[in-house]
């Protein structure tokens, strides 16, 4: 990589008021599977049903876009009609299956990735399956098709139970060897299982991300601790638009809480 290519994206302008935290929706891995026993823990949707779930956003005149973008459009004034996707951990399948969609429905996503898994597989899933994982090739491919890439840490830690030190380079050790990857300093960070605590959350807005992605984050609620909604295979339009007010709902009830 050369120098004049080693840099960070545009800053994520934060808003001094808090603000509604945006929808953002949180897919794992996108393969085909016939029974529910082949993915126990509810990671996988197959192409047909992202597709359907892509073409249900776009029919309510709602874009999927990378979070980065997201937050530097609602910054911006610009963030109607815009709806955050996330990948967690780096499928393989992302290359094959989900960029393709996301092309076809002109949309962009966040992936989180784990520098220090590259190109293995899931074994924080003891009861599988196991999915592969991109190579660095196979992530910088990702980032030239026009995705976001951002950090899942190093190994898919609990960053909660994790030493100081060990921490530091989850957070910090990933997003340099990200850079090294990709050339471009990642803007995001996901937290491995959605746990996190005041602890975690400082240190990773003190380690330099813009943004962080949670699932349920509660009371730290926040730019380094956005909610996301989870979408399973089974979220046809009816649920998705159920989640879309439950998600309301709550950044409603968030507003009357401070």
């Amino acid at each position: 990589m050369s120098a004049d290519t080693d840099t960070a994206p545009a800053a994520v302008v934060v808003p001094t008021r808090r603000a509604a935290s945006p929808w953002v929706l949180m897919y794992h891995s996108v393969a085909e599977f016939t029974d529910p026993a082949e993915d126990p823990y509810g990671i996988t949707v197959t192409p047909l049903a992202l597709e359907a779930q892509l073409r249900w956003l776009r029919s309510r005149g709602l874009r999927g876009v990378s979070v980065g973008e997201l937050l530097r459009a609602r910054a911006a004034g610009r963030g109607a009609g815009l709806v955050g996707l996330t990948f967690d951990d780096g499928y393989t399948d992302f290359l094959t299956h989900a960029l393709p969609l996301l092309s076809r429905y002109d949309c962009t996503s966040t992936l989180f990735v784990l520098p220090g898994r590259l190109g293995v597989d899931n074994v924080w899933d003891p009861l599988g399956p196991r999915k592969s994982l991109l190579t660095a090739e196979g992530i910088r491919e990702v980032a030239d098709a026009g995705q976001e890439i951002g950090s899942h840490g190093l190994l898919h830690q609990d960053l909660t139970a994790t030493a100081d030190d060990v921490l530091q380079q989850e957070l910090r050790g990933s997003r340099d060897l990200l850079r090294e990857l990709t050339g471009t300093l990642p803007e995001g960070f996901c937290y491995p299982y959605g746990h996190l605590d005041a602890r975690v959350v400082d240190a990773t807005r003190a380690a330099g991300y813009g943004y962080a992605c949670a699932i349920d984050p509660g009371r730290l609620a926040g730019p380094h601790a956005l909610p996301r909604t989870h979408v399973s295979q089974a979220d046809g339009g009816a649920r998705l638009r159920i989640k879309q007010l439950r998600h309301q709902v709550r950044e409603l009830r968030r507003g009357v809480q401070r």
